[in-house]
């Protein structure tokens, strides 16, 4: 008897976990979903010509589509503060420090500042999802004490300042330079293997790929791929990421095949399932990672898995890309070259071990 409440605690906590995740996730997916589209739309519009990206309904349309990515840290601090119960107002606080036009010139581009003797890491902070969630649930702890202990005369103004004092601290020193540190190492590995066997590296960033765009932590390939287009004209790296994509949206659309169409839950969930499925494909992952596969772990896993063989097939390949494009259909002629077969086809391989191990 033991042993079974062991086992209904475990469940209970991780049950717990996917609640949590889907409260934070589940207010904005519609939005996540439509701004993808938008975005994936203007990219097949430009590829095949029928506009540039000069032309003012592209600058406007990919300004409300990327901005929302942009920032996302704002939209995730009110749906966690929502779901965690802490004050809103100053949970917006945090992602207006973090996007601080100032702040974010210096903290992606350098120098280091000191700030209570500790020089400030580098950190990107536009688009990520950790850094802002890690800080409002720590606002969460901090509240508690203040709520209990401040008189009501001066908490109104009094609370609001030992919030940013703590929770910032935190969040400027730790909770953001987390997902840089975490990339940094991940990339430095990389090249390690990548020398010693472009096989092994492939399967290496496929199966890491999307667990690291969770974090926020695959910023740190973006400026090294740019750099090696600059300096050598291709880049090695975007090609071995294309699996993971495609490894995602099989899996989606596996959930969407599992889910039950004779409740209304079921149909509700179908349709995310579908719509990430189909953002993926475009190659945008957010929608099919935040709101069907991460909260639900094994789709995530078993994209991983699928984008570990799709990555160790690049590697094979020999393929690299000659302009910077984050891998899907629609930016494929940034690939053309040696080894492009292989690399098609290591999207078709994973979006099938995606769908097949989900399934």
């Amino acid at each position: 008897m033991e042993e079974t409440g062991e086992n209904i605690g475990k469940k209970s906590f991780g049950k717990k976990i996917v609640e949590n995740l889907s409260g934070i996730f589940l207010p904005v997916i519609n939005l996540i979903t439509a701004a993808s589209i938008i975005k994936s739309v203007l990219i097949l519009l430009v590829s095949f010509g029928v506009m540039t990206r000069e032309n003012g309904i592209y600058r406007i349309f990919y300004a409300v589509s990327d901005g929302f990515f942009y920032f996302m840290p704002f939209f995730l601090a009110a749906t966690a503060s929502k779901q965690w119960k802490t004050d809103m107002f100053i949970s917006m606080m945090i992602p207006v420090a973090m996007l601080y036009p100032d702040l974010v010139v210096i903290l992606e581009n350098g120098p280091a500042f000191p700030f209570l003797g500790i020089n400030v890491p580098q950190a990107i902070y536009h688009s990520s999802v950790i850094p802002v969630l890690l800080a409002v649930g720590l606002l969460k702890f901090v509240e508690m004490p203040c709520d209990r202990l401040l008189p009501d005369v001066i908490k109104g103004f009094v609370k609001p300042i030992i919030c940013m004092c703590i929770v910032l601290t935190f969040t400027f020193l730790l909770f953001g330079p987390l997902g840089t540190w975490i990339g940094s190492g991940l990339t430095k590995l990389f090249f390690i293997l990548y020398d010693w066997n472009s096989v092994v590296a492939g399967a290496f960033m496929g199966l890491l790929i999307q667990p690291m765009v969770a974090i926020g932590a695959h910023w740190a390939i973006v400026p090294i791929a740019l750099n090696n287009i600059a300096t050598q004209g291709f880049d090695v790296i975007m090609p071995l990421l294309a699996g993971a994509v495609y490894g995602q949206a099989g899996a989606s659309f596996a959930v969407a095949q599992k889910c039950k169409k004779s409740t209304e839950k079921g149909k509700i969930d179908r349709q995310i399932a579908i719509q990430s499925g189909f953002t993926a494909c475009l190659g945008v992952t957010e929608p099919a990672l935040y709101s069907i596969n991460l909260p639900r772990v094994w789709p995530m896993v078993w994209g991983c898995v699928a984008g570990a063989f799709g990555g160790a097939l690049a590697g094979i390949s020999g393929n690299h890309c000659i302009s910077f494009a984050f891998p899907s259909i629609l930016t494929c002629v940034a690939f053309v070259g040696p080894g492009f077969v292989l690399f098609m086809l290591s999207m078709l391989l994973s979006f099938v071990l995606g769908f097949v191990l989900t399934l």
